[in-house]
């Protein structure tokens, strides 16, 4: 797969992980843009872009299908772009007034933008007054990404991608310990690994957004998940919270402990070298997407199916205010409707959300894909799933997504891509220990709100 962070999350969201467990499969979208029964715009009856690729694509086109057949008086018309074409497209059509009357998207600093622009329609009373039954389905935590201001204005669909602490458990017996249950753990690991010759960490940190994953879960094990939320909703010198600085403290001190394999900062992740490293034998432990499972599973020999391959949420940070539950990564993909649409599209694009973006046939099908759909019935179709470790692994997928008090979105997925890009800039040079933290919340407080 050679893909960036920003890319990968739009192509597939968790569907990598289908490719793994069934060992085939698509890293990304394989037709140009198309028509598929009309086009995009306001006025000329509801319609729906969304991205190609599978396994995604054909159940995208099974939903709209059965929809179709069953509402001959308000079909939904659907467009199908490829990643990069979709985003240069979508911005640019909903701007003009002549998007689509379902908008499919990410949620976090996109649909923040929809929303300021006034482009996109609060679903909030609509949710929960007309379809609580629907609402109540959804993971709760999946609604973060949803929400701007206090107020709904996407529904969460699709699949769940959390980002997940893997270890190998031939490296702990080699050292005669157990995985961390702590921070403090992790950093009292790291020389007994060391030691034995063996990477504490596997990191293909010149990926950038490999390294934001640490981050990520520092700054919610010690502050809170507040403390990014005010970054996002643009607190002044949200960066300089007493809890983000020392997360970012204790992030340079696993630096300077020689945490990470040697070199980490010229290993790439789009050549899933880090993965290589980790199922190898040469790295005890990383962190990483779940989408690397599937990967793990088809290239890394008996790894995963000898049972050797262990997998835990991040643990806590001793006096850290975060919820031990909480998780990052990609919580959900998400539907927003256009507020230039008319009433009868919007009530067609309505139809559509509640009835089948996330009704049973579509569950169905996303477990079958190797992904757990953002929905609380997906646990009673992981009993199909007959490889045990595909089972264990899918549950564990489950209850992390499920279980979280707050489910974050990737940072670089939840700022404005002018933050986005300053971000992973900054933590580059963060973990080269070529800038302080402090260095680092001036750098990021500069361009807070842009």
């Amino acid at each position: 797969m050679t893909t960036s962070r920003r890319t990968f999350l739009g192509l597939v969201g968790g569907g990598a992980l289908a490719a793994g467990l069934g060992a085939c499969g698509s890293s990304g979208p394989q037709s140009t843009p198309g028509s598929t029964t009309g086009a995009g715009g306001a006025g000329g009856g509801a319609t729906y872009w969304f991205l190609t690729g599978q396994p995604q694509q054909g159940i995208r086109e099974a939903q709209v299908k059965r929809f179709n057949d069953a509402n001959a008086d308000s079909k939904l018309k659907t467009t199908e772009f490829q990643n990069d074409a979709f985003k240069a497209k979508i911005k640019t059509a909903i701007g003009a007034g002549q998007g689509p009357t379902l908008i499919w998207g990410w949620g976090g600093g996109g649909l923040k933008a929809y929303v300021e622009a006034n482009q996109v329609e609060d679903l909030t009373d609509w949710l929960t007054k007309e379809q609580a039954d629907l609402k109540n389905s959804i993971f709760p935590s999946a609604f973060t990404a949803a929400t701007v201001n206090g107020k709904i204005y996407a529904v969460p669909g699709e699949t769940v991608t959390p980002i997940v602490l893997f270890y190998d458990k031939r490296a702990f017996e080699k050292i005669g310990a157990e995985p961390p249950q702590s921070w403090g753990d992790i950093m009292d690991l790291v020389p007994k690994f060391n030691d034995k010759g063996i990477a504490p960490f596997s990191l293909g940190g010149q990926s950038r957004w490999t390294n934001m994953m640490w981050l990520e879960f520092l700054f919610d094990r010690i502050g809170g998940s507040e403390v990014f939320q005010n970054i996002f909703e643009g607190k002044k010198d949200g960066w300089s919270d007493p809890s983000a600085i020392k997360a970012l403290e204790e992030m340079q001190k696993l630096i300077k402990a020689n945490g990470f394999v040697k070199g980490f900062s010229s290993i790439t992740a789009d050549s899933n070298a880090d993965q290589a490293l980790l199922f190898t034998g040469k790295a005890a432990m990383m962190l990483h997407g779940a989408w690397t499972y599937g990967n793990m599973k088809s290239s890394g020999g008996d790894f995963v199916t000898g049972g050797h391959l262990g997998y835990m949420n991040f643990p806590p940070v001793d006096g850290g205010k975060g919820d031990p539950s909480d998780t990052v990564g990609n919580p959900g993909q998400y539907m927003s409707i256009s507020s230039k649409a008319t009433d009868a599209e919007k009530a067609t694009a309505k139809k559509f959300i509640a009835n089948n973006t996330l009704d049973d046939a579509t569950v169905e099908a996303w477990v079958k894909s190797g992904n757990i759909p953002v929905v609380k019935s997906a646990k009673d179709k992981l009993s199909s799933i007959t490889d045990k470790n595909d089972s264990a692994w899918l549950n564990f997928v489950y209850d992390t997504a499920a279980n979280a008090k707050n489910f974050a979105q990737s940072w670089d997925q939840a700022l404005s891509p002018t933050q986005a890009e300053t971000l992973l800039d900054n933590i580059a040079k963060l973990f080269q220990l070529s800038i302080s933290p402090q260095q680092f919340a001036t750098n990021m407080n500069a361009v807070i709100g842009q």
